[in-house]
């Protein structure tokens, strides 16, 4: 009775979290245009959606943002780790204090600031002022991934290496990067992550003529969404499933051989 009490609650929660996404998925293959009722099984809006030049526009910005703004914050949250794991525990602490700040801080607060800021310095708002926001909270997510890797490195391995004539820059990337890698890696998909699900922050940034999907959407929301919509959201949630089949797969081929 436990058990079926236990599956039941867990089939539940699945079923409130992937419903809503199934029911975009059928509709997806909908024939009709109206939600309310089935028109039969069609392919047209996944042909439709090649063809919208709009949405493949704002497909683009989303995707080329997000692997910039995450590549650039990555570099800087790594570099930030490695000053503040040089520095005091009281001062790290109070640094590490200071850059959770951003994720705490209302969305909406940060990119009033942000577009506060741009307006005074004089930026034309688009790509360059999307790009600058997201790499700015992004970065704090980098550092969160990172540090708990950066505290585990043991000094006493990379030492070793410079005193058998590794040159710094070589005994970081032999001895200290690769212990690094999996916190890096973590904070750039969550970084990726954040920013191609953004709105708020790229709503206050982008400037007029300029669009992510999240604000095309909220675009198309006021006219009415256009089923494209729901094919592009599906591709994008198959996407993302087999990206993550395809990475929770590899840690397991990897202990099948050494097992072997």
């Amino acid at each position: 009775m436990r058990n079926a009490l236990k599956n039941f609650y867990i089939a539940l929660i699945f079923l409130f979290l992937y419903a809503p996404i199934a029911t975009l998925m059928v509709l997806s293959f909908n024939a009709s245009k109206t939600r309310a009722k089935w028109g039969g099984f069609t392919f047209k809006w996944y042909v439709q959606l090649v063809h919208n030049e709009d949405i493949l526009r704002a497909l683009g910005n989303t995707l080329l943002i997000a692997l910039l703004s995450s590549i650039i914050a990555t570099v800087i949250g790594t570099i930030a780790c490695i000053a503040m794991n040089t520095m005091k525990k009281r001062t790290r602490t109070i640094m590490m204090g200071i850059t959770n700040i951003p994720m705490l801080n209302a969305d909406i607060v940060t990119g009033i600031s942000l577009m506060l800021l741009f307006i005074s310095f004089g930026f034309r708002f688009g790509m360059g002022t999307i790009l600058l926001s997201h790499i700015t909270f992004n970065i704090p997510y980098v550092i969160l991934s990172v540090m708990p890797r950066m505290k585990q490195l043991n000094p006493s391995v990379y030492e070793a290496a410079l005193d058998l004539g590794a040159p710094p820059v070589t005994a970081f990337f032999k001895v200290v990067f690769p212990d690094l890698t999996p916190g890096i890696l973590s904070g750039f998909l969550m970084a990726f992550t954040m920013s191609l699900d953004d709105f708020i922050i790229t709503h206050f940034t982008k400037g007029a003529g300029v669009d992510t999907l999240s604000t095309k959407i909220y675009t198309e929301v006021r006219k009415g969404i256009k089923p494209e919509m729901y094919a592009l959201s599906t591709i994008i949630f198959v996407a993302v499933l087999v990206l993550l089949l395809l990475v929770n797969a590899a840690p397991d081929k990897k202990e099948g051989k050494t097992r072997i």
